[in-house]
């Protein structure tokens, strides 16, 4: 499919004054089995020095989105509209040369499983290095001497020595430690964090969190944190983007959206985490149903094959008609606010407490 440069539907609002601002983003996938659309009209703006996490089921599309902004996706049967600014050069369409100059550079990502994103062929360092190397015009030994005082930085013991070990000899927490290392090599003023802390015990997820914390403190970069973990991104972000289904649901500061959640979704993932003061053996209050398939996603607001609300709503409108997303705070729900106030102070809210 062909890669556009502008989206066909009725054009977004032009970017403000944010250092990331993505509008009406539409990512289509070619398939034997049709068309999958993983991320449908999304919109957000991220400013230097701020966090954004994006929460949601898998298959959401948070890190399809993430991926169109690094332009890693096969333009052989991808398709992307609309428009992807970075401190204001768009992005949507841009040659693959000019990508590549921006991807390790002024952006980087920290990719869900360092296992597999890591060469097992090639020392860690020389992974740290070569993009040093790349985009600074570094020498080898000066970007040997960056690797290792980035390894340093992100807490590998001994690194002048671990500096040289493959990707299998170091454990998890270290692997996703030497990811960060590599991401950050070249101060990129975009990281995009992709379930950073997946598969790592939680002593070590508390670590790599405060890590990214205090390296944005060090860099002032824009930070994405990609997860399904309401609970990882409440002490971390400033930011916060709901997605189902390839849509924004829900939009807000991480304070507004923890404390007074307005859509039906961000209330079934509140209620489905485990609680440190409920009894052991009390059962979690999972999402009745599964995410629907994004080949033919149901019309009007997708999440209402598994909404309990549907109808508080008048006519068929939660199954017809697609609920628009307000400017800053707010969700994409029919419900009326004063009925979502009402449904989460008496429902939601004390199975939260």
């Amino acid at each position: 499919m062909t890669t556009l440069t502008k989206s066909e539907a009725t054009p977004a609002p032009a970017a403000g004054d944010a250092f990331l601002s993505v509008r009406d983003l539409y990512v289509r996938f070619a398939t034997e089995d049709g068309v999958v659309k993983a991320v449908d009209g999304l919109s957000f703006d991220l400013e230097r020095g701020r966090t954004l996490g994006i929460v949601g089921e898998s298959g959401s599309g948070k890190s399809v989105t993430n991926l169109a902004v690094l332009g890693l996706h096969d333009p052989r049967n991808t398709e992307i509209r609309g428009e992807i600014v970075l401190d204001g050069q768009e992005l949507t369409g841009a040659p693959e040369r000019a990508l590549e100059k921006l991807r390790g550079n002024k952006m980087a990502m920290i990719f869900q499983d360092s296992l597999t994103a890591l060469s097992p062929y090639y020392t860690v360092g020389r992974q740290i290095a070569e993009p040093y190397r790349k985009h600074t015009g570094a020498s080898k030994r000066e970007a040997w001497g960056r690797a290792v005082e980035m390894l340093e930085k992100v807490g590998i013991p001994n690194p002048k020595l671990r500096v040289r070990d493959y990707p299998h000899q170091f454990s998890g927490g270290m692997r996703q430690r030497a990811m960060i290392a590599m991401a950050l090599v070249c101060d990129p003023d975009l990281l995009i964090a992709d379930e950073p802390t997946t598969a790592l015990d939680v002593t070590v997820q508390a670590q790599i969190l405060d890590l990214l914390k205090d390296l944005q403190q060090e860099f002032g970069s824009a930070i994405i944190l990609i997860t399904h973990d309401l609970g990882v991104v409440a002490n971390t972000a400033d930011d916060l983007l709901v997605m189902y289904a390839g849509r924004a649901v829900e939009r807000g500061t991480v304070r507004e959206v923890l404390r007074s959640p307005q859509h039906p979704y961000t209330w079934g993932l509140l209620g489905s985490m485990p609680r440190l003061n409920s009894a052991v053996d009390e059962p979690l209050s999972p999402i009745p149903g599964a995410p629907p398939s994004l080949l033919s996603p149901p019309p009007g607001c997708p999440f209402h094959p598994r909404c309990a609300h549907t109808q508080e709503v008048d006519g068929d409108r939660c199954a017809t008609e697609r609920p628009s997303l307000p400017d800053g705070r707010g969700a994409a729900c029919h419900l009326a606010a004063d009925r979502k106030q009402t449904i989460f102070i008496e429902q939601i809210k004390p199975r939260l407490a």
